[in-house]
């Protein structure tokens, strides 16, 4: 006698087979795409760092032009940088005046904010800023040992500025990224990542 269907063996059989043909691919999806986030917020913190180690740069460079241009020998390079003994303060790159741009944290530093309409982040308010999982604290300390010799010009001592960006996901996981830059040197400046 011929059987005209599947019995329920061969469909539990059939449907096994279709989930485990499903499952290896969609698993390694699921997999690649939480890679590809992970990436992204990784690049982001990287450039969120550069970001504040160009705005330390940007401080430094213009009071040596400052005090080049007035004739003056450098007394300070770090004038406008809210503090160099090593307590954090934010940098928002929306404006050139370092006492608008850099301000004191108190306590642990405010979460960054992206600005929908200008693809800038900061610490904005309002319609168009959107909250982000990224906090961004920079500090400059004093390297010990390095203020120049007495037949050269007394240069500040060394400082060194070490920007951290750091991220927390909503799963409470997190990544920061650290970078180092002895900003003191004009001349070959080395990041330390």
């Amino acid at each position: 006698m011929k059987s005209k269907g599947f019995t329920l063996i061969e469909t539990m059989v059939a449907v096994s087979l279709l989930v485990i043909a499903i499952a290896g691919p969609m698993s390694l999806a699921a997999q690649s795409l939480s890679a590809a986030f992970y990436a992204r917020d990784q690049m982001t913190s990287f450039h969120l760092a550069q970001e504040a180690v160009e705005a330390v740069r940007f401080v430094r460079d213009g009071n040596i032009l400052t005090n080049n241009a007035a004739g003056s020998a450098v007394v300070d390079l770090f004038a406008g940088i809210p503090d160099t003994t090593g307590r954090p303060f934010t940098v928002d790159i929306r404006y050139d005046d370092p006492s608008q741009s850099m301000k004191l944290c108190n306590g642990p530093c405010d979460p960054l904010s992206y600005d929908t309409d200008t693809s800038l982040f900061g610490y904005g308010v309002g319609s168009g800023w959107q909250a982000t999982r990224f906090t961004r604290s920079v500090w400059v300390t004093a390297v010990n040992g390095s203020t120049g010799s007495s037949s050269a010009p007394i240069l500040p001592p060394h400082r060194t500025m070490p920007p951290v960006t750091s991220m927390r996901t909503s799963a409470g996981t997190g990544i920061s990224f650290r970078a180092s830059l002895d900003i003191q040197s004009m001349q070959n400046a080395k990041i330390k990542l």
